[in-house]
């Protein structure tokens, strides 16, 4: 394939997907590397990281050209899945724009910084390592003419209150969660439990039974939640901020969650 015609065809690309593109005609490793130099000096290309690049499209110079940071999260790794807050905002339920985006990935790789832009990987969590679906919960999109794996809603709900502070915490992580009309909930609960933690069990079925009306939230599910639910009180998150206990999820709520004090501040 020629470069050209690559290009048109990759927004984002990484070196090995330019090299098995050029097939047998590419030449050895240190003249493909030499051809992209040429194409980064004359400004068709962006080097990213290294062994990562993006094309510029005609007519912008290549310091105005953006590069969708989506596209360079689905190239970080074979197995990058945008996750957490930048899941909520690839489906355009986040409440704040972040120029953060976390992703999951088995790979140990070093979060990087791209203009502007924070690309921070998350080892994907112990129990679901060695499952060939890695938990399940993740769809295959086509996106800028790339394939981009990302988290379910489903999944990404139960991700963002097992880990808050990859949300930009509770208020963040309530009011984007509170953005999405609608969860499977059989599916919510399944990834729940797979992840193998009462207390995220607890958290997700908190939060549903505050939004049961909104979600349509069955009874029954939440007594199989509340089942799983931890023995002992436990607090809501790692700072041990002291509230009220939440009997059914012992649960130690900051009483400005459990208010959802943030309304009052914006006279919502």
């Amino acid at each position: 394939m020629r470069s050209e015609d690559f290009f048109a065809a990759h927004a984002v690309f990484t070196l090995g997907e330019f090299v098995a593109a050029r097939g047998s005609r590419g030449g050895s490793p240190s003249t493909v590397k030499n051809l992209l130099a040429q194409h980064v000096a004359s400004g068709r290309i962006i080097r990213v990281r290294r062994g990562l690049y993006a094309t510029v499209p005609r007519g912008v110079a290549p310091e105005r050209a953006s590069v969708d940071p989506f596209l360079v999260v689905s190239r970080l790794t074979d197995d990058a899945v945008v996750a957490m807050h930048a899941a909520l905002q690839f489906h355009g339920k986040a409440y704040s724009l972040w120029r953060r985006f976390h992703y999951f990935s088995d790979e140990r790789r070093r979060p990087f910084a791209f203009r502007g832009d924070e690309f921070v990987p998350v080892q994907t969590p112990a129990p679901l390592r060695r499952l060939p679906d890695k938990g399940g919960g993740i769809d295959t999109v086509r996106y800028g003419g790339l394939v981009v794996r990302v988290t379910t809603l489903e999944r990404t709900m139960v991700d963002v209150l097992a880990a808050p502070h990859r949300c930009g915490g509770w208020e963040e992580a309530w009011r984007s969660l509170e953005l999405v009309e609608y969860f499977d909930l059989e599916a919510v609960e399944a990834y729940a439990q797979r992840l193998r933690s009462a207390v995220v069990v607890a958290r997700v079925g908190y939060f549903l039974e505050q939004h049961r009306e909104e979600l349509m939230v069955d009874e029954a599910l939440l007594a199989v939640l509340r089942r799983q639910a931890p023995r002992q009180p436990r607090y809501l998150d790692s700072t041990r901020t002291p509230g009220r206990l939440v009997r059914g999820w012992n649960l130690v709520v900051p009483e400005w969650v459990a208010e959802r004090g943030w309304r009052e501040a914006e006279g919502e």
